[in-house]
């Protein structure tokens, strides 16, 4: 009985799991002791190339912000860990063929549907962007984390700072990485 009741509660976290239109990943190195960081400073230098507005920028950094500090760390003049971000942006095009109609069923041959269908294309466009956020060690000065989410971006004001900040903290709860006991 207990197992009947649990099933449409799995089937809503299958559904609220797959809904997720950020896709995440992340690489980092295996020798290194992520316990050791407790402090952060953003590097300068790498966000300022960043080409996109400063709005966008502000607002992901704001949002990186938030999670460094639910994730205990502290911004820093002398930081243990130095944080880059990096974008890129791309046109996806989708074109839908289709053709309806009337006429006898479909399989091989002759086809009413093709023959008397009524065939309709719908095309739309999208941006997908991809957000890279980097952890650099701030005395060897070499990366040691890398976090990356794919996803759909939006031009629209009032919902881009909440696609923002499901993009970061869905890639920041990649960090630290869980490291395997062998």
């Amino acid at each position: 009985m207990k197992t009947i009741k649990l099933i449409p509660v799995v089937l809503l976290m299958l559904l609220v799991v797959s809904c997720s239109s950020v896709s995440v990943y992340s690489d980092y190195d295996k020798t290194v002791d992520f316990s050791h960081f407790k402090t952060y400073a953003f590097y300068k230098t790498g966000v300022d190339k960043v080409e996109i507005s400063d709005l966008d920028k502000r607002r992901i950094l704001h949002a990186i912000e938030e999670q460094m500090t639910l994730k205990g760390f502290t911004k820093s003049d002398t930081p243990d860990i130095l944080v880059n971000i990096f974008t890129k942006t791309r046109e996806q095009v989708n074109v839908n063929q289709f053709s309806a109609g009337w006429g006898y069923g479909w399989g091989y041959g002759w086809n009413p549907y093709m023959m008397y269908g009524y065939p309709s294309n719908s095309v739309s466009t999208s941006t997908q962007g991809t957000l890279y956020v980097d952890f650099i060690d701030a005395k060897k000065k070499e990366l040691v984390w890398q976090g990356e989410g794919i996803g759909d971006l939006t031009r629209n004001v009032d919902k881009k700072e909440a696609k923002i900040t499901e993009f970061v903290s869905k890639i920041l709860a990649q960090y630290p990485p869980q490291l395997s006991k062998k």
